[in-house]
């Protein structure tokens, strides 16, 4: 049970890291309501260190959920 919830501390550090050195797409509130559709369906970075600071993202997050999950079914 401590070796999961360690696991799960060192996912959760990865997911904040990984988020926070990615750039933002646009500045303050009208860059989010003009820019929304564009995020959505516009151009995607699809290549260098954004794609792979994406892809981290993505995998600590799914390993995030189901860690918690396994660390709460685990403590009924």
């Amino acid at each position: 049970m401590v070796v999961l919830m360690v696991i799960l501390a060192i996912v959760s550090l990865v997911l904040i890291a990984s988020i926070l050195l990615q750039s933002g797409n646009s500045a303050g509130l009208s860059g989010s309501i003009a820019g929304g559709a564009e995020q959505l369906f516009g151009k995607k970075k699809s290549k260098g260190y954004e794609a792979i600071l994406s892809r981290i993202a993505t995998i600590a997050a799914v390993a995030y959920i189901v860690l918690s999950l396994v660390i709460v079914s685990l403590e009924v």
